[in-house]
């Protein structure tokens, strides 16, 4: 059941990526020159829209698919982690010229860069698994 319901989910939010262009290097482009409000008002309204579905789920009480109550745990600031990672991440959007959030999508439109996105990702998810272990925390 969980399988379904995550597989549901994951079909609705990859048809409002596409639907709302979140893909689209033209819109990421435009985003970055400051031409259009576009992406800033998708990436606001998924703020705004989780924003008030996490109070919805705490005050009425509602729990997970596997009945744990819902939490949010605040994560440390990490300066040196999250510079690094945010330039690791800029650098691989910057080649690609493709966001790497809607990987799926750009693979299931047959959009050859989608393939390198996906591996690139493979790629950094093992060499985390590496190097996981030697990272001070």
């Amino acid at each position: 059941m969980k399988f379904i319901i995550t597989l549901i989910l994951g079909f609705c939010f990859g048809s409002i990526l596409i639907y709302s262009q979140a893909y689209s290097w033209y819109r990421i482009q435009e985003m970055f020159h400051f031409e259009s409000f576009h992406m800033f008002g998708l990436l606001f309204s998924a703020i705004g829209t989780s924003a008030l579905a996490l109070f919805i789920l705490k005050k009425f009480g509602i729990k997970s698919v596997s009945g744990k109550e819902i939490e949010v745990k605040p994560k440390p600031a990490q300066l040196k982690a999250n510079i690094a990672g945010g330039l690791i991440f800029g650098i691989g959007w910057s080649i690609s010229g493709a966001c790497s959030a809607p990987v799926y999508v750009l693979v299931g439109m047959h959009w050859q860069i989608g393939l390198f996105l996906l591996a690139g990702a493979l790629l950094g998810t093992i060499v985390y698994g590496v190097v996981e272990s030697k990272i001070p925390h």
